[in-house]
């Protein structure tokens, strides 16, 4: 995996792992890119999926419940 994003920060911490796990495949053999794109699909619904407040780093929710 890529030390240096090549993306900027989304703010949530998972997100951005999927994003540096993505982009490191630039320098993966392609026979490896179909699991890193179905894990990168799951944790990315994973966290749509997730309560807001589960995520402690993104911003708050701004309903006014």
């Amino acid at each position: 995996m890529s030390e240096l994003p090549d993306h900027e920060s989304t703010g949530v911490e998972a997100v951005d792992r999927v994003l540096a796990d993505v982009a490191a495949l630039a320098d993966a053999p392609v026979a490896g890119h179909v699991a890193v794109f179905e894990r990168a699909h799951e944790q990315l619904r994973r966290a749509l999926d997730a309560r807001p407040d589960a995520h402690p780093e993104a911003p708050n929710d701004q309903r006014g419940d």
